[in-house]
């Protein structure tokens, strides 16, 4: 029987050619994107996005942080992070002050519907959508120490410069 025209031909890899799944980086990445689309569902009931909900749990894991604090929690940069504080606080999710001793730091606080709204997470519904079960916290602690690792393996690399 003749092949079909729209039938796509079988792909053999090229000499030498690098396997997409057989980068740890690709599959971390594309494992981030997973999350994000199995998030969704549950974060658009909050009306919130994953950058809004993770930049509310590290504000309540200690309150009247800087600006520049929470961005290294959350590896963003102010420029990035400022819109999403500026939406959170719109939200009456979170208050943003000067610091009264330096007026160059913005400090940040929940505020009582914040807080709530973090002690309401979704985190059974979160953990759920992973598909990991009881291996949820080996997982998390072995992706936790590779980041850990990378880490520090940057700062090294960039104090020999």
């Amino acid at each position: 029987m003749p092949a079909s025209k729209t039938a796509s031909p079988e792909t053999t890899p090229a000499k030498g050619g690098k396997k997409l799944s057989n980068f740890l980086c690709f599959a971390i990445y594309s494992a981030n994107l997973a999350f994000g689309r199995a998030y969704k569902p549950l974060l658009d009931k909050l009306g919130l996005t994953y950058t809004q909900y993770v930049t509310l749990v590290a504000l309540s894991e200690e309150d009247d942080q800087t600006v520049s604090m929470l961005g290294e929690k959350l590896f963003l940069e102010s420029n990035t992070l400022t819109p999403i504080l500026k939406k959170l606080e719109a939200d009456g999710y979170l208050q943003r002050r000067r610091d009264p001793s330096d007026e160059r730091q913005v400090r940040l606080t929940l505020t009582p519907a914040g807080r709530e709204l973090v002690d309401a997470e979704p985190g059974s519904a979160l953990l759920e959508a992973t598909g990991l079960g009881d291996d949820f916290p080996v997982v998390q602690q072995s992706v936790a120490s590779l980041r850990d690792n990378l880490l520090h393996s940057i700062q090294r690399g960039s104090q020999k410069e």
